[in-house]
């Protein structure tokens, strides 16, 4: 039995066991459910913050689940942290089971520009009742608040990248304009703009942390009509804006009554014709109602040469244009080698157009005799340009400009121009073989320009016993004229000076008096002429003033007039904008083809006129200057052939000394603006002007009278502004006219010897135009006495005109073979256009007998 029972219980243990095991299971479970009684616990809010752009969330309080039923295996376990909310972009993980620590972070990126804060809830689970989880308890809600931390990553922006403003001038404005710049940070601290700051440098500007612009001082229009100034701004970080604002800021004059639309300096181009002064002038009148305006323009040229841009030919040539009567004589020429009196004297070297002659107390010059006329009659002209002013401490003592006296053992002035206290003085002492009357002697004249130290023109027109003065073409009587006894006559030769009296008599030695202070150019003297009004108008003319372009267009209206040299113009009307129209027509002028270059000053005033009123608003002057740039200078070169050889015979005849002369002139002018380069890279342009004197000046001694001299015959002269004098020392044609008409001229000049074995005799050719100021090149012909030679140029003169029909002026070489005679020579004319083409010419009329002459061309 007992067998049967251990048999049986090893058939059903193992069923009792695995009974036993399933049983023991569900009662450990139920002790373990029975064990989980808590829920986990957790705080009722939390408040946490997460930087943008990073995952982890600091909370605070930390987040911490506790379980009461710890330490009991998994219930007393936390085992996860859910988290409900709306798109809420976090999740929470346990960190540790045990002591329940977890952790809160974003599961994608937090943007705080797009979201600054979040709220969501978040509850605790524990473990449950065993390894599966089941039967697992959860914590109560809590709510979570998250913000999101900003990070400096915009930089301000403007909202605009232009702004403009405005001031009056003269005040200070609190704010002229105000420029606002934002963020996109979310943050106040990155978001918000905390500084601006004006980046441009020197300026009279101002800006506040309110972007509020103010200037710190008061503004002229005049000096500165706009401005333009850079702003930037900062963020509470410090981050600087990107791109900076352009603020502009204009000036508004306040109205002040003037002219507007003028330029303070105008160019003027030599050879331009007329240019308008002020195209745009206008006048504002700020909206006062005026009845008339009178409006004066005035062209200042008193620094300018003798006044203003005059022709500056020389005296002789003026005088041939204006059609004065011939004759004069020039007692104040160009130094050279036939004038040579001159040369002494202190010239104005400021002056490039002018010849003027400066006297300082010390200077002066005799004239020559034969420069001196010796004819005068009752009739005579004396002109000159003069400059004085008044002489302090020397008001006794008398300031000769040109004096005619005894040249030894007596100091008698026999005619005499002075000045004297500011007085001008003429004297003229008759001599007995004129009459031995009481008659008029000194005719004197008071005058404010004779001091007044600017330039002016004086002729003295002498019909005895009338005697009338003209400054600056205007008439002027004396207002004393003292009588005196004739001189009585003797055979004393005379001396006539410029700039002081000769005293030659009467004294241990002959010395200069009464010395001129001052500046006079072109003094001369006629004999037997007076001037006319016409012709002293027209040598002072001004060659520059002030002109009227479309004068055909001027409104009726417009009353206008200008001063006899038209350096002033007064314009005058009604109507405002007929007034402006005729101001902008107003124009400068310069005539002269080489005019003075520098400035000319403008000057304008007006005079306002209002209805019921004499003048109700004041006009400032005007001050602008016109610019006349430099002239393209010419350069004249005179050609021909340099030597001549002829024989005696043909000297006896006369000998034609420049038959192939030419003058021609050349302006260098750049091709292109090429820095460090000189004039030579230019291109030479021949440029057509006026010459006004060539002298042929007699090398070596002076031609001997009664066997040598030049001839010039007057039909050279037909139809040509020239006239000529002519001496032992050379011959001086002088006139206004083209260089043409002056190489025709000189060609037809001829040098007659009677001298014989004479060996050589050199003539210098020299020309000038504006009296000096552009010369040219001096060119020397040699005559030399033969027999066995004949002249090359009448030789080539002759081929060129009969036998050859196209030969070159200019020929390379000339050969002589003296074999046979010239009746005998056979002219052989071959190809003009062959290189080294060779003539054999019979011109007997001009060769000797025993000449063949070889032209290589």
């Amino acid at each position: 039995m007992a067998l049967s029972v251990c048999l049986l219980c090893l058939f059903v243990l193992p069923v009792c066991v695995s009974s036993f095991e399933r049983k023991g299971e569900n009662v450990v479970n139920e002790v373990l459910w029975s064990l989980n009684k808590h829920k986990p616990w957790i705080e009722t809010s939390y408040r946490g913050l997460i930087t943008e752009n990073t995952d982890e969330v600091l909370l605070d309080p930390p987040l911490v689940a506790l379980d009461k039923d710890a330490p009991v295996p998994y219930a007393g376990e936390i085992c996860a942290f859910r988290v409900y909310g709306l798109d809420a972009p976090f999740e929470a993980v346990v960190l540790n089971r045990t002591s329940g620590e977890g952790q809160l972070r974003a599961h994608r990126p937090i943007d705080c520009e797009h979201q600054r804060e979040y709220t969501f809830i978040i509850q605790a689970h524990d473990c449950g009742g065993g390894p599966g989880g089941t039967g697992g308890k959860r914590s109560h809600k809590a709510v979570v608040h998250v913000q999101v931390g900003d990070v400096n990553e915009f930089s301000p922006v403007f909202s605009s990248l232009e702004y403009s403003g405005s001031v009056l001038e003269g005040r200070v404005y609190d704010s002229i304009l105000q420029v606002q710049a934002t963020d996109e940070d979310c943050s106040p601290q990155y978001s918000q703009i905390c500084n601006y700051q004006i980046t441009t440098e020197d300026t009279p500007f101002a800006i506040d942390r309110n972007g509020n612009i103010r200037n710190t001082e008061s503004l002229s229009f005049d000096t500165q009509p706009h401005y333009e100034i850079s702003v930037t701004a900062f963020d509470c970080g410090q981050k600087k804006a990107k791109h900076s604002a352009t603020v502009h800021i204009h000036v508004k004059p306040i109205c002040k009554p003037g002219w507007r639309g003028w330029t303070k300096r105008v160019d003027y181009e030599p050879g331009i014709g007329s240019k308008q002064l002020f195209p745009k002038m206008h006048l504002e009148t700020c909206e006062g109602a005026v009845s008339s305006v009178q409006t004066t323009v005035e062209l200042q040229t008193r620094h300018i040469g003798k006044g203003c841009d005059r022709e500056t030919y020389s005296e002789k040539s003026l005088q041939k244009l204006c059609g004065a009567s011939s004759g004069s004589t020039d007692l104040l020429p160009a130094p050279s080698a036939a004038f040579n009196w001159t040369a002494s004297l202190m010239t104005d070297g400021g002056r490039d157009s002018d010849l003027i002659y400066r006297f300082d107390g010390r200077q002066a010059a005799n004239i020559p005799d034969w420069i001196t006329p010796q004819n005068l009659t009752d009739q005579f002209t004396i002109a000159t340009w003069m400059k004085h002013g008044p002489s302090p401490g020397l008001r006794g003592e008398k300031e000769t400009l040109l004096c005619n006296s005894d040249k030894t053992e007596m100091n008698r002035h026999h005619y005499s121009l002075y000045v004297h206290n500011c007085r001008l003085v003429f004297l003229l002492r008759r001599d007995f073989t004129q009459g031995d009357s009481f008659r008029p002697a000194e005719f004197h004249w008071k005058l404010e320009q004779i001091c007044d130290k600017e330039w002016h023109y004086y002729v003295i027109n002498v019909e005895f016993p009338v005697v009338a003065l003209y400054v600056d073409g205007v008439t002027y009587d004396p207002y004393l004229v003292t009588d005196d006894w004739p001189i009585h006559s003797s055979q004393i030769d005379v001396q006539l000076t410029v700039g002081a009296c000769w005293q030659g008599g009467e004294v241990s030695k002959a010395r200069f008096t009464q010395h001129f202070r001052g500046s006079l150019s072109g003094l001369t003297l006629r004999p037997g002429k007076i001037e006319s009004q016409k012709v002293i108008s027209c040598l002072q003319a001004c060659k520059e003033g002030l002109d009227i372009t479309s004068l055909e267009s001027m409104d009726k209206g417009i009353k206008f007039h200008f001063n006899p040299a038209q350096s002033v113009l007064v314009m005058e009307g009604e109507d405002l904008e007929q007034v402006n129209t005729a101001l902008r027509k107003v124009s400068y002028i310069n005539s002269r083809q080489f005019p003075t270059p520098g400035t000319r000053r403008i000057h304008i005033s007006t005079t306002v006129q209002c209805f019921g009123e004499d003048v109700c608003i004041s006009i400032p002057d005007i001050e602008a200057i016109v610019m006349v740039m430099q002239p393209s200078e010419p350069r004249i070169t005179i050609t021909g052939a340099e030597q001549l050889n002829m024989p005696a015979s043909d000297l006896a005849l006369g000998l034609l000394l420049f038959r192939d002369l030419h003058i021609f002139s050349t302006v260098t002018k750049s091709d292109g603006i090429v820095p460090n380069t000189d004039h030579r890279s230019g291109v030479l342009d021949e440029m057509v002007h006026n010459l006004d004197y060539c002298d042929i000046l007699v090398l070596g001694e002076e031609l001997k009278k009664g066997l040598e001299s030049l001839h010039l015959p007057r039909s050279a002269l037909l139809g040509k502004h020239l006239d000529y004098t002519n001496s032992t020392t050379g011959m001086s044609i002088y006139g206004v006219d083209s260089m043409s008409h002056y190489a025709q001229v000189i060609r037809q000049v001829r040098f007659q010897s009677l001298r014989t074995g004479m060996s050589a005799r050199s003539f210098r050719v020299s020309c000038s135009e504006l009296n000096g100021r552009y010369t040219s090149n001096q060119f020397t012909l040699q005559v030399r006495e033969s027999d066995k030679f004949i002249s090359s140029t009448y030789c080539i003169a002759a081929l060129c005109s009969s036998t050859v029909t196209d030969c070159s002026p200019s020929v390379s070489l000339m050969l002589y073979y003296p074999l046979l005679p010239c009746s005998s020579v056979v002219t052989t004319p071959m190809d003009p256009h062959r290189a080294g083409a060779i003539w054999v010419v019979d011109h007997s009329q001009h060769c000797s007998n025993t000449d063949i002459v070889v032209v290589v061309c």
